[in-house]
């Protein structure tokens, strides 16, 4: 998936991520690569929150009936999660793979030095869709390496008890390790909540997590006021909750570190995406659909594009058709840092 806005977001200095938190991040509507008609919605990165462990990016575009077309487009430095909630996209990349995504299935691309893809609804009419898109950010040990696409259909589960569970989409929760390769240590899970039903979800405490509403609404006993991430440009300063906080398809609840555990429950049954991971061990330049550690490295990135250098490869079925770079700011790109 390719991204539109491409201003820096940095701050002063870094802010430590140690301890419970309960910030509440809304969702802003973004344009795609240029498909202005597709509704899609970012919570990830936010100034006050560019990361959560290695995840780097969220999008959602829909739930909406769309056609959409995305022509080929790079990336750098990080892994694409694409999680379909509604309808079939098809997926084609420069390493020739050329498949369908459909709901339950993970389609994880690892870009690596570099690597083109393009996405296109299936069909020539507008159709039903709605999925979620994560980037993961890779680790200086694997960023520099070969890209690679692989699909998993057969994902694993984790009981949680009274009718919930989880799908392990990536990494590890629980006693449940998912097939897809990981380069961090990393969740990334459907959780699956049946109406009035209690949950308790396992946490790591040296992880920091977070939680995205899909389907429906679920309340998050956080143990503590929820904050919101733009107080300041709002005017009340934070979210006065008595320690509970929902999340739905237009807001993601952070949670910082610290926690074993976090307890939800759904009045009607909801289904939410569980990420988090060990902090990341770098701060990262991101720009357009790269991710990378500095303003120096992006440039190079964007001219190898523009170039249409061999680094990206050709996307499998496609002409000369693509998504040409957008001009970089006028200023040098800085990492991003929590405010």
């Amino acid at each position: 998936m390719t991204r539109l806005d491409v201003a820096p977001e940095a701050s002063e200095g870094p802010v430590e991520c140690d301890g419970p938190r309960a910030l509440v991040v809304e969702a802003r509507e973004v344009p795609l690569g240029g498909v202005r008609a597709m509704e899609v919605h970012r919570t990830l990165p936010h100034r006050a929150l560019p990361m959560v462990g290695a995840w780097c990016f969220l999008d959602r575009f829909g739930p909406q009936e769309t056609l959409m077309r995305v022509e080929p487009h790079p990336h750098i430095g990080l892994q694409t999660v694409t999680w379909p909630i509604i309808g079939e996209v098809r997926h084609r990349d420069a390493v020739g793979s050329d498949v369908v995504v459909r709901p339950g299935a993970l389609n994880l691309m690892t870009s690596g030095e570099g690597i083109a893809h393009s996405e296109y609804s299936v069909g020539d009419e507008a159709i039903p869709l709605d999925a979620l898109q994560l980037w993961v950010a890779l680790p200086e040990s694997r960023r520099h390496g070969a890209p690679a696409f692989e699909r998993h259909e057969d994902l694993p589960v984790l009981d949680l008890g009274d009718g919930a569970d989880a799908v392990v989409v990536m990494g590890e929760l629980g006693t449940v390790t998912s097939p897809a390769t990981v380069h961090t240590p990393i969740v990334g899970a459907e959780l699956r909540l049946p109406a009035g039903v209690r949950v308790r979800i396992p946490l790591r405490p040296d992880w920091e997590h977070a939680l995205y509403g899909m389907i429906g609404t679920a309340d998050v006993e956080t143990g503590m006021d929820a904050v919101d991430a733009d107080a300041a440009r709002r005017s009340s300063p934070a979210l006065k909750d008595g320690g509970v906080a929902s999340v739905d398809g237009s807001r993601l609840l952070y949670l910082g570190t610290g926690r074993d555990h976090v307890d939800v429950v759904s009045v009607d049954g909801a289904r939410v995406f569980l990420l988090g991971g060990e902090p990341f061990e770098a701060d990262i330049v991101m720009w357009w659909n790269f991710v990378g550690r500095s303003h120096d490295e992006i440039v190079e990135a964007r001219e190898a594009w523009e170039a249409r250098a061999p680094r990206f490869g050709e996307v499998v079925d496609h002409g000369p058709e693509r998504i040409p770079a957008p001009p970089l700011p006028a200023v040098r790109l800085t990492p991003r840092r929590r405010r």
